[in-house]
C-alpha cells in the first residue's frame, strides 16, 4: 500500500467513516459448501438469512453498488456473495466502472464458471478463488466448482488462491504442501493466502481446529513461506494466528471493513461472518494482516495499534457530532 493511501484511509478513519467495504452483491450460489458462514442462520443476526433477502439484478444492482460506492467512498471494495459470478453480466459492465472510480477492487469467487477475459488485465483488480483443499476433498465439498471446471475457467488469468484450512486438512500431515506443490506452478497463480477456519461461537463441527492442529497449520505456514514464494504472508502474520484479536473491538479489520448484504441495505455485524463469531479462533487472513501491521512500531516505539485505536476513538466521537472534516495536517497531529 502507497504512503498515500494509508494517509487516505487514515483521513476516513479520523472522519468517523471506514476506508473499506465488503459488498455481498447476490443471495445466490450454486454450491451448498459444508460450514460456509454466509448461509449460517445466524449470519445475519438472527430472524434473517441471505436466502431470505430481496437480493438485486441487471441494472438496479450495478446501479445499486455504483450508488452505494458513491455514497460511502471506500478505497477498497470487496465483491462477495453468494457467488458473485452468478451475476457475471453486471459484473462485466460494473468493475470498469468501479476502477475508473480509482478504487481496488476484489472479486472472491469459486470460479465455478469463466472469469471475464479482460480481467486479468485490468490494474487495481484482484480475483481471489476459493479452493477448499485438495481435489479429493474439494471436489465433494465445491461441486459444481470442481478442479477440472476451475482450472478451465481461470485459464489466462491472473488470480489469488485462497484455501481456508480446516481441521479434516491437518489431520494429515503435509498436507498444506501439498497444496502449494499443486497450485504455485502454475502461470495464472499469482498468489496464495490460507486462513483458518473460523467458527462461530457454541459451533461443534468437523472444520474446527483443535489447538494442536491450529499450531501445526502455524507452523506449516511458518515453514512453507520460505519454499513457496507465491506463499504471500510475511512472518508477522502469520504469527497472527496464534494471538487473534480477542473481540470485535480489537480487531482492525473489523473496525475498518463495513459489510452490506445483497440487498444493499443490510449490514452484517460485527465483522464479515455475522453472527457471533469466535475471536479467540479466528483465522481470517485479513484480520491477521491488519493485526500485524498494528503490531509494528512506529521508530521502534510506537505501536501503529495505538495510534490505530486513538484515531478510531476521534473519527467516532466526530462522527458523533457531525463536526468539521479533518484537515490533511490531522493525522500528523494525532502522531504527535
Amino acid at each position: 500500500m502507497k504512503t498515500s493511501e494509508i494517509i487516505s484511509a487514515w483521513r476516513k478513519i479520523l472522519r468517523g467513516e471506514r476506508p473499506a467495504l465488503s459488498v455481498e452483491i447476490t443471495r445466490e450460489c450454486p454450491l451448498q459448501c459444508p460450514g460456509c458462514y454466509a448461509y449460517d442462520d445466524a449470519h445475519l443476526g438472527g430472524g434473517i438469512t441471505l436466502r431470505s433477502l430481496n437480493d438485486r439484478k441487471g441494472r438496479e444492482l450495478i446501479d445499486g453498488v455504483l450508488d452505494l460506492v458513491d455514497r460511502l467512498k471506500p478505497l477498497h471494495l470487496s465483491i462477495v456473495g453468494g457467488d458473485p459470478l452468478v451475476r457475471y453480466r453486471e459484473l462485466e459492465e460494473m468493475i470498469p466502472r468501479l476502477l475508473d472510480k480509482g478504487i481496488h477492487v476484489q472479486v472472491v469467487t469459486s470460479a465455478f464458471r469463466p472469469l471475464a477475459s479482460g480481467w486479468a488485465a485490468l490494474p487495481r483488480l484482484n480475483v481471489v478463488v476459493s479452493i477448499d483443499g485438495l481435489q479429493p476433498e474439494h471436489d465433494v465439498r465445491r461441486a459444481p466448482a470442481t478442479y477440472d471446471r476451475i482450472l478451465r475457467n481461470i485459464a489466462g488469468q491472473n488470480i489469488t488462491i485462497h484455501c481456508t484450512v480446516t481441521g479434516q486438512m491437518m489431520k494429515r500431515p503435509g498436507y498444506l504442501k501439498e497444496f502449494l506443490e499443486f497450485w504455485t506452478p502454475r502461470r495464472e497463480i499469482r498468489k496464495v493466502w490460507f486462513s483458518l477456519f473460523t467458527p462461530q461461537k457454541g459451533d461443534q463441527l468437523p472444520e474446527m481446529l483443535q489447538p494442536h492442529e491450529r499450531a501445526r497449520a502455524i507452523a506449516d505456514m511458518m515453514a512453507l513461506r520460505t519454499e513457496f514464494p507465491k506463499l504471500d504472508m510475511p512472518e508477522g502474520m502469520i504469527r497472527q494466528f496464534a494471538a487473534p484479536p480477542r473481540s470485535p473491538q480489537q480487531c482492525v479489520f473489523a473496525l475498518t471493513t463495513q459489510t452490506i448484504s445483497a440487498d444493499l441495505k443490510t449490514r452484517i455485524v460485527p465483522c464479515q461472518f455475522g453472527g457471533d463469531p469466535d475471536c479467540s479462533s479466528c483465522g481470517c487472513v485479513a484480520s491477521m494482516g491488519l493485526a500485524a501491521i498494528a503490531e509494528h512500531k512506529l521508530g521502534g516505539f510506537i505501536p501503529v495499534g495505538a495510534i490505530f485505536r486513538a484515531s478510531v476513538k476521534i473519527g467516532q466521537a466526530r462522527a458523533k457530532s457531525a463536526t468539521r472534516t479533518p484537515s490533511p495536517e490531522e493525522p500528523l497531529r494525532v502522531l504527535s
